[in-house]
């Protein structure tokens, strides 16, 4: 029933999570009601996202430039390390503005059960950095989950060897949690109380 251009934008704006048919349809028609240049920003906005971001070449959060925000930064602590599944989380801490050393973003957790392995998360790239840059301390900032815990359980193996403290978020953020649902209250206990794994 719908005109052919209006039937393509509902349908490109499923393709975001979360957004079923009746969601897409009023997102379609709340673009029609837009002024014509703030119609432009919004396209121009998605293209240039699309064209200008990748990933930092040296900790995997994304960036506009060779290297992140924080890579560039030479105030950061380069001796802590906080090793996150998403990029999102980077900027969750971020906006905290408690946490002052360095970051990597994983390509996920390990979970065998849908078909991801240690070796699908990029853990080469981490572990050569760590060597690399001899950190003191690794943090797991993962969510707390069967993914989570597999993950550092095994990073943390790897790394038995190098004279390295690895630890974790503390208690305060719920199983199961999505991190970017945790409010910034229960995030900052748990990033200051974090343990040594043992």
């Amino acid at each position: 029933m719908y005109p052919d251009s209006i039937k393509s934008l509902i349908e490109s704006f499923k393709f975001l999570p979360g957004i079923g048919e009746k969601t897409a349809e009023r997102l379609a028609f709340s673009v029609l009601d837009l002024e014509e240049e703030q119609a432009e920003f919004f396209a121009e906005s998605i293209n240039d996202v699309k064209k200008s971001i990748h990933k930092c070449a040296i900790c995997n959060t994304l960036t506009e430039n060779e290297k992140c925000f924080v890579c560039m930064d030479e105030s950061r602590d380069s001796k802590l390390l906080c090793v996150v599944e998403d990029t999102k989380n980077v900027f969750l801490f971020e906006k905290l503005g408690m946490f002052h050393g360095k970051y990597h973003v994983l390509e996920g957790l390990i979970s065998p059960l849908d078909g991801i392995n240690p070796e699908d998360i990029g853990l080469d790239k981490l572990i050569d950095r760590i060597t690399n840059e001899q950190f003191k301390e690794i943090i797991f900032a993962f969510k707390p989950s069967i993914e989570g815990e597999t993950t550092s359980l095994y990073i943390k193996r790897i790394l038995d060897g190098l004279d390295v403290k690895t630890t974790r978020l503390a208690s305060g953020v719920p199983i199961g949690a999505d991190m970017e649902y945790v409010d910034s209250l229960t995030l900052e206990r748990a990033l200051n109380d974090r343990k040594e794994i043992e």
